[in-house]
């Protein structure tokens, strides 16, 4: 699907989006024209979804990230997809994935303060229907996000 060309100008998107297709084309030596064709082929094609700010949450107030995994209960009537969405809307969650093992739903979630978590985790996520209980892992550093 992608050659390594392709591979190699993606991956300097995904390290700074606001690089120019000049940049891009020096930094791989390849021509400019031929790095703007082959971007917009991967727009087009889906494989380039969108391009994003990352800020720096610390800055925002909001620079203390935990990861939670979820258990989903099955007797509730609704299904695990339906609860993940319902959690997706809470602010202060930035990722929702479903996943296997012992828990099913695998969360990544900021705040101003473990408290702060905390009370996220108590007041608004055991809250949500279909969610049994869970397990809040606090992330020490950021080596790589």
């Amino acid at each position: 699907m992608l050659d390594e060309k392709d591979r190699s100008i993606l991956e300097e998107l995904t390290k700074d989006s606001r690089k120019t297709t000049k940049a891009i084309a020096k930094a791989l030596d390849i021509p400019r024209a031929t790095v703007h064709d082959r971007i917009a082929r991967m727009e087009t094609r889906g494989v380039i979804r969108r391009y994003t700010a990352v800020p720096d949450y610390s800055q925002l107030g909001i620079g203390v990230t935990a990861f939670i995994l979820a258990q989903f209960d099955h007797a509730e009537g609704r299904s695990q997809r339906e609860t993940a969405e319902e959690i997706a809307d809470i602010p202060g969650i930035f990722e929702v994935h479903l996943v296997s093992g012992e828990y099913d739903i695998l969360l990544k979630v900021r705040g101003s303060s473990m408290e702060e978590i905390g009370n996220l985790v108590v007041d608004r996520l055991r809250d949500v229907e279909g969610v049994a209980r869970t397990l809040t892992c606090a992330s020490f550093s950021t080596v790589k996000e």
